[in-house]
């Protein structure tokens, strides 16, 4: 069974499910295993693929015999970057299809808008990529990825303690509630080194035309180095406002948003370099360890990202889950069965994972160094092995 992108119900419809009590159920031995997922798949920001590798995930078991005979009905709904679809899509999700639990979902605000409701109805979520502060807070939320904030944290302690530079200037864009998110992830760097950012500016736009008065302003601070959470145009903007000023021995840390083909594509000059700490293997790599993950992407045309890594983990991680299952497979089940799952080791992710602990952020993130250097258009390793963020 393909994936569905749907478009969200009428508000009015949503209300009225939640009001007919629906819950999760199993259906019966024979009934399908239904799996839903909330993503921003069009819009300013868009994640397609997280829930496009969980859909191929899902169609190679039902190809395989399924989970213990039963088949994985799986949907994947369009919340369009708007609260209203967002939540409308959640409650489709939980009341009219009566999904067991969600998985694989990639959104700019899912988990900021839906966490209380999915607490309330007792449905677990494992993202495939966590953006916003919601899916770092909640119980019933454990993304496959580390997230932006840890992420954050990460590539500052790389720019610091892996390559010297002294002068770390932030330039974040924040987008609704991911200010003081973004502000603690800064702080947690300054707890682990002892140092401050040169200066942080949380005012840039998101989509700016021109990001040149913001580089001005780091380079006559000194910055060596500019941290900034931009999404891939505009951290290409940020590259390019530099070159036209000349600037040209600055280094760029970024995040793992950043880490694609497409944009090492679009830069001829990165300074002084951009490095990320990528949140899974570098997909780049020809690497055995994401061999599996390469050939069933590429048999289903979905476009090799780290995205689609985080959708695959996923809906690899639920399906060992289910399968651990004994007896009706229900909302109840499932979670029960999160509770107690040992931990899941993949050599794609630098920490085991384990649902409650990854909820909880009981565990040390971590994340692969890649560079770009100027003039080579390609994504190579900047390390041997995982960057941790040591245990608070």
């Amino acid at each position: 069974m393909k994936t569905r992108i749907a478009g969200a119900a009428a508000l009015t419809a949503a209300a009225a499910l939640v009001l007919s009590g629906c819950a999760g159920g199993g259906g019966g031995e024979d009934a399908p295993i239904k799996l839903g997922s909330v993503n921003t798949i069009s819009g300013p920001a868009t994640f397609p693929e997280a829930s496009e590798a969980a859909a191929a995930v899902f169609d190679q078991v039902n190809e395989e015999g399924g989970i213990n005979g039963r088949q994985i009905e799986y949907k994947a709904m369009d919340d369009k970057a708007d609260p209203a679809t967002a939540t409308a899509s959640a409650r489709e999700l939980l009341g009219s299809d009566e999904v067991v639990a969600l998985v694989g979902s990639a959104s700019l605000l899912d988990c900021e808008i839906n966490a209380k409701y999915y607490e309330q109805e007792g449905v677990s979520s494992i993202p495939g990529i966590g953006v916003d502060p919601g899916c770092f807070n909640s119980a019933n939320i454990a993304p496959a990825n580390i997230g932006p904030f840890n992420d954050t944290t990460l590539t500052m302690l790389y720019g610091s303690e892996e390559l010297g530079l002294e002068n770390l200037c932030v330039l974040t864009s924040v987008i609704g509630s991911t200010g003081p998110a973004y502000a603690a992830a800064v702080d947690r760097w300054s707890e682990i080194t002892g140092k401050q950012p040169t200066f942080v500016d949380d005012t840039v736009p998101y989509g700016g035309a021109d990001y040149t008065p913001y580089i001005v302003k780091a380079r006559e601070a000194g910055c060596d180095g500019i941290v900034t959470n931009n999404v891939e145009p505009d951290a290409i903007g940020m590259i390019k406002a530099a070159n036209q000023q000349g600037w040209d021995d600055v280094t760029f840390l970024f995040l793992t948003s950043t880490y694609s083909e497409s944009f090492a594509a679009a830069v001829d000059n990165s300074a002084a370099g951009v490095y990320v700490p990528a949140e899974f293997y570098p997909f780049t790599e020809d690497s055995e360890i994401n061999a599996d993950w390469k050939s069933l992407m590429e048999e289903n045309d979905i476009t090799l990202t780290s995205f689609s890594q985080g959708g695959y983990l996923a809906a690899t991680f639920m399906v060992e889950v289910l399968e651990s299952i004994e007896g009706d497979i229900t909302r109840e089940s499932v979670n029960e069965a999160l509770a107690s799952m040992e931990p899941i080791e993949n050599p794609m992710i630098a920490y085991p994972y384990q649902f409650d602990k990854i909820a909880a952020q009981d565990y040390e993130p971590g994340g692969w160094p890649v560079t770009l250097q100027s003039g080579t258009n390609a994504w190579e390793q900047a390390a041997d092995d995982w960057l941790m963020i040591p245990a608070s």
